[in-house]
């Protein structure tokens, strides 16, 4: 290591996503000594997302970030998709002029793009981002408190007041610090994408959108398999997003590869008209944690908090994963900066002030409200297969007109839905669903 990080730091933040730049440009912005450490190539080298990029949560980090940040298109029009092998219902399909009148809440960006952006705010804020580092383990006194960073490098021992961990699913460095186990495959869903290049004209015409609108569309049912998840299809500049994404343990299961489960996606009627001429430019699989509120590990510990993907903040039920990111790393980071600024230490005592920080937010309240859905949805999934299935073959029934009268085909389709569950099966259904849901 050299002799530009053989320093101790005010604090180290550990990864390069969402949350880990918005730890380290709030501390940096704040005047803290800061030190982000990235194992990747560069930042946003290691991702899947689609991506959303939710205004909110950046606004309150860097509020003018709408004058230099990469961004795609802002997002007018949200479509939920009900697709089973051959068909589709629109189960939503919402479409505002308040959606098209800056500033925008909501636009689709490319990650790779914006991370890199991302992170040169960081480092114009004041941090030192240093990329191709791997981070081994974590230092401790004798007491057990965390007093800085272990790399791969030679001499590659890094001490800091407070350690950010912000390594991604998996968060490798909190396993192997035994500050929280491996995530389970129920909690875990195996996602893949690709960037499909279209000219920009194509992708205006196909969606029906002009200038900068973009259109984001979510998908679900019999498409999968099977398996619990979900796909997406969402408009850049010029190329569309396209990625599925199932619990990993029923993938382990049916033994289907995330290729193939894409390629099931991209031929779907509904969809290959809208990709079709796509030039893949990107393809990328990675693992998001999706287990909610009740996989949630510890968050903190005597100098140390864990922000992002890293503590499985991610909401399954809205799609929503780097708004929840941002706002942790946000937030653990002015909670440092306050003990900080008072002079207290980093104990666990005093880092519990992030939880309870979080406790007063969104993120913890959506959570909290969806916590028992993840597990609903495992134990259940006829949920996003057969009620889906049943839905679009319903409306098949009653749009074809072949003499046969619309009373008889009730009859026939309240029959079909006899066959595949009890009256008591859907009643205990819409009961599950509304204690998840409520």
């Amino acid at each position: 290591m050299s002799e530009t990080v053989s320093e101790k730091f005010d604090a180290i933040v550990v990864g390069a996503g969402p949350a880990g730049n918005a730890a380290a440009y709030t501390l940096a912005k704040a005047g803290l000594a800061v030190l982000q450490i990235e194992r990747g190539e560069y930042p946003g080298s290691k991702n899947v997302q689609g991506a959303i990029l939710y205004s909110h949560a950046l606004e309150a980090i860097i509020p003018d970030f709408r004058d230099s940040a990469p961004l795609e298109r802002h997002i007018v029009e949200q479509r939920m998709w009900l697709l089973d092998e051959s068909t589709s219902y629109t189960g939503a399909h919402f479409r505002s002029e308040e959606f098209n009148k800056p500033p925008y809440n909501r636009y689709t960006i490319i990650r790779a793009r914006f991370d890199k952006w991302f992170s040169q705010q960081v480092r114009d804020a004041g941090a030192l981002v240093i990329c191709e580092t791997t981070v081994t383990g974590l230092l401790k006194n004798e007491a057990g408190k965390v007093i800085g960073v272990r790399t791969e490098r030679e001499n590659g021992d890094i001490l800091a007041d407070v350690v950010i961990l912000a390594d991604g699913v998996n968060s490798l460095v909190g396993q192997r610090a035994g500050l929280r186990p491996d995530i389970a495959p129920k909690d875990a869903a195996l996602a893949v994408k690709e960037i499909l290049f279209l000219p920009k004209e194509v992708i205006e015409q196909r969606f029906n959108v002009s200038g900068s609108q973009g259109v984001v569309i979510e998908i679900a049912g019999s498409i999968t398999g099977g398996m619990l998840g979900t796909a997406f299809l969402y408009t850049n500049k010029d190329s569309l997003a396209i990625g599925v994404g199932c619990i990993l343990e029923d993938m382990k299961k049916q033994k289907m590869t995330p290729a193939e489960l894409l390629e099931r996606v991209k031929r779907h009627p509904a969809i290959r008209p809208l990709i079709e001429g796509g030039e893949m430019k990107e393809y990328a699989a990675h693992l998001i944690p999706e287990g909610g509120y009740n996989a949630l590990p510890q968050l903190y510990g005597d100098g140390w908090v864990m922000v992002g993907d890293s503590a499985g903040f991610v909401n399954a039920i809205h799609r929503e994963g780097s708004n929840l990111a941002m706002t942790t790393g946000r937030i653990a980071a002015e909670t440092v900066i306050e003990l900080k600024t008072a002079g207290k230490p980093f104990s666990a005592a005093n880092l519990a002030a992030y939880k309870a920080r979080l406790d007063d937010s969104f993120v913890m309240k959506d959570l909290k409200k969806y916590a028992e859905a993840p597990d609903m949805l495992l134990d259940n999934p006829h949920m996003l297969g057969m009620y889906p299935d049943f839905l679009a073959r319903s409306a098949q029934t009653m749009l074809t007109v072949d003499g046969i009268d619309k009373r008889a085909k009730q009859r026939e389709i309240l029959a079909r839905l006899k066959q595949k569950r009890s009256l008591w099966g859907i009643i205990g259904d819409a009961y599950k669903f509304w204690r998840a849901f409520k």
